[in-house]
């Protein structure tokens, strides 16, 4: 594995498990809402269909990075969601990874625009 000065656009942070869209999503809405959400709550909030949201929270309680709570009451048992404390920590570095991606693009092009429109004229 090369290092960071080999392979300075590897960006190992960037955790597979979150680079999905409906993860992505959901992951943000539980940062957003520690209390936790329950399902049709995520799926409104995602836009994302029954299945589609249940096979991402599945993956993403796999690996422990969300958790679930079910809960009874005088209706229907209700399940809620909730990113756990390590889910948390790992999706916030994702996050500060996903930043130094767009930190080096902004940088990158900037410095390769004027290179570039010497190279047209």
């Amino acid at each position: 594995m090369a290092n960071a000065n080999q392979a300075p656009f590897s960006y190992p942070g960037l955790e597979r498990v979150f680079h999905e869209r409906g993860r992505l999503a959901i992951c943000t809405c539980l940062i957003a809402h520690p209390e936790g959400l329950s399902f049709t709550e995520l799926q409104g909030a995602c836009d994302l269909t029954d299945g589609n949201l249940n096979r991402h929270l599945h993956v993403l309680a796999e690996v422990g990075i969300l958790a679930t709570d079910k809960q009874r009451g005088a209706g229907r048992p209700l399940t809620v969601y909730r990113i756990t404390k390590r889910g948390r920590q790992r999706f916030l570095a994702y996050v500060d990874e996903l930043e130094s991606v767009v930190r080096d693009v902004h940088e990158r092009s900037l410095g390769a625009a004027p290179k570039a429109k010497l190279a047209t004229t």
